[in-house]
């Protein structure tokens, strides 16, 4: 059944919620919706306090190992971490508390092209239990006109070969215990989900799923829950009083859980 998930997004070592669009390499800097004062930790603890599995320190951009690693150490073993991981450094992670490492950019050449290769040597280091696949991604056209996305890189400022369609999942889901997705052209917006995807990923029934992106209310919340018949499990960042918004309150997601963990 559809859950909450938690997450920690770090910028610059600070706990953020940004933008996802307006994260680039070069020119100004992202637009933020939220900078803590509190440090990684803070929240980290706060998950473990209140028995929040699944979630997720993703690190943008250089500058944030320590802040994900105070995070890791307040909850050790539960929470994931993402973000720069490539095969010489994923051990590192697992070994400093992570229960996975999350990847996407280092799985693609600098055109976008999937490397198989690198993927399985992954899986031989950290063990497919231990693996995230992010495949964040942003919408596409599409010949025949229905919805379509494909998987984005680079702190999703560059498009791949890979489409979220069945085939793909159904291939990479080999190797991976979960999926991260976030829908990147809502990301930070709390403007609403994107609920073709939250239905498309739903539809599919593999491995679990967590849906991230956009989500402005309660409602999301049951939307998504009812798009993808409860498989997917969804993380809220901007619109979360604990990151400074006044759509969602923590609470209600606890109270969420709870009336959900059991059906």
């Amino acid at each position: 059944m559809t859950l909450f998930r938690p997450c920690i997004d770090l910028h610059d070592g600070a706990v953020k919620q940004i933008v996802g669009g307006t994260l680039q390499d070069g020119g100004p800097g992202p637009k933020e919706n939220f900078v803590s004062e509190r440090p990684a930790s803070w929240f980290a603890d706060r998950y473990r306090q209140d028995h929040l599995r699944g979630g997720h320190v993703i690190k943008l951009g250089p500058g944030n190992d320590d802040a994900a690693k105070s995070a890791l150490l307040a909850y050790p073993g539960e929470l994931q971490i993402g973000g720069g991981i490539t095969c010489e450094n994923a051990v590192q992670w697992i070994e400093a508390g992570a229960s996975h490492v999350i990847v996407t950019s280092w799985l693609f050449d600098e055109a976008g092209r999937f490397l198989i290769d690198r993927l399985q040597e992954l899986v031989s280091r950290v063990g497919r239990d231990h693996l995230v696949i992010d495949l964040s991604c942003r919408r596409v056209l599409s010949g025949s006109g229905q919805p379509a996305w494909r998987v984005a890189m680079n702190r999703w400022q560059t498009l791949t070969e890979v489409p979220i369609s069945f085939d793909w999942l159904d291939r990479l889901a080999e190797y991976a215990d979960e999926f991260l997705i976030h829908a990147a052209d809502v990301e930070g917006l709390c403007a609403g989900i994107d609920a073709e995807l939250a239905e498309k990923i739903g539809s599919w029934g593999g491995i679990p799923v967590t849906y991230a992106g956009g989500v402005s209310s309660m409602n999301d919340l049951q939307r998504i829950k009812e798009a993808s018949d409860g498989k997917v499990d969804v993380t809220v960042g901007s619109a979360l009083d604990l990151f400074g918004g006044n759509e969602i309150t923590y609470s209600e997601l606890l109270v969420w859980n709870r009336e959900h963990e059991n059906l």
